[in-house]
């Protein structure tokens, strides 16, 4: 049997291609195709909508990318203050909408591109209970698909240091140091350390968008709590995240410690008589310390805000199904639809 060897067709006139050359379709505006006596299988470039397109014998496909753009932010829980100390860490920041930042000084992530008909899983992360005995406790981390934002760090009680998380929470109470906790990469920054003395003042808890500030011994002021991050995904600018300050103190002596003030973005501020303030909800501020009272008592950390799932899509792109174990609401900017999430945990898809 004789077989035909071809090492190479070559370009000549008429024939406008050769085996190592790009194909390239004719071209019509959509004016021309519909002018075309076409049959089923005949495919264009439309140039009028920069699309591939084929003909199915009956109208026009086009052959698109079924993908669709996503935007979010993910907050988690934030962490619970400290009993008589440090405040809590702000949940962990992820951020993808309108090149804005990250927490941690971290760049906008990349923007998710999903499918229809396909389950996502969304988990909004509640806050932390106020600290109440010597564990530091840490918020619940969110999801949205492949994102994960970690649950703020604990604040530290009495001679205890901050706990770790999204962001850490701050330094307990204590006549010697006790460190803030440290922040995960690119999600939110470091707690505040105490300030070693008798005066007893504690470390704020770090925020999205700045460290928690230390306790000051020569003013007798406990640590600020650390401040959030403004995203305008729901069309305004609102700044969540922010960490909680850390607790007052009254010693032996006579002398008062003020409480750390609250950091911008739903921190709770620390108390200057009792329980620390809580976080605000869906922003995952982080909780205020308790007050320390060395004659008599200690107060209570005060609960982490919960965290917020929002999600900033094209409109066009479908309708979303969102799933019973959710709560969520929806609105409209522009040509997009954005729906945040407040509670729960579940699926979404869109058709």
């Amino acid at each position: 049997m004789s077989r035909l060897k071809v090492d190479n067709i070559e370009t000549r006139s008429g024939n406008n291609v050769a085996m190592d050359n790009s194909l390239q379709l004719k071209s019509y505006t959509t004016a021309e195709r519909n002018a075309l006596t076409s049959v089923a299988g005949d495919v264009i470039y439309n140039t009028t909508d920069a699309v591939t397109q084929y003909y199915n014998g009956t109208s026009w496909q086009s052959m698109q990318d079924p993908r669709f753009n996503v935007d979010y932010l993910v907050i988690a829980g934030g962490g619970g203050g400290g009993r008589a100390g440090g405040g809590g860490g702000a949940g962990g920041y992820r951020a993808s909408y309108n090149n804005e930042s990250s927490g941690g000084g971290g760049s906008s992530e990349a923007t998710l591109k999903l499918e229809p008909s396909i389950n996502y899983t969304v988990t909004v992360g509640a806050g932390a209970v106020g600290g109440s005995g010597s564990v530091q406790q840490q918020g619940s981390s969110s999801t949205f698909d492949n994102i994960t934002s970690v649950g703020g760090g604990g604040g530290g009680s009495q001679n205890v240091i901050g706990g770790n998380g999204g962001s850490g929470g701050g330094g307990g109470n204590s006549t010697s140091s006790r460190a803030g906790g440290s922040a995960t990469a690119n999600q939110g920054y470091a707690g505040g350390n105490n300030s070693s003395g008798y005066a007893f003042p504690t470390g704020g808890g770090g925020g999205a968008g700045a460290v928690g500030a230390n306790g000051n011994n020569a003013t007798y002021v406990s640590g600020a709590g650390g401040t959030g991050v403004a995203s305008t995904i729901t069309g305004s600018s609102v700044t969540r995240a922010g960490g909680g300050g850390g607790g007052g103190a009254s010693n032996y002596s006579g002398d008062t410690v003020d409480p750390g003030v609250a950091g911008t973005g739903g921190g709770g501020a620390g108390s200057g008589n009792s329980t620390g303030y809580a976080g605000t909800a869906n922003t995952g501020g982080g909780g205020g310390g308790g007050f320390y009272d060395e004659t008599s008592s200690a107060g209570n950390g005060g609960a982490g805000g919960s965290g917020v799932v929002i999600i900033r899509y094209p409109t066009a792109a479908g309708t979303i199904s969102v799933g019973a174990g959710l709560t969520s609401s929806s609105a409209t900017d522009g040509s997009d639809t954005v729906v945040t999430f407040t509670a729960g945990t579940g699926t979404v898809s869109w058709s």
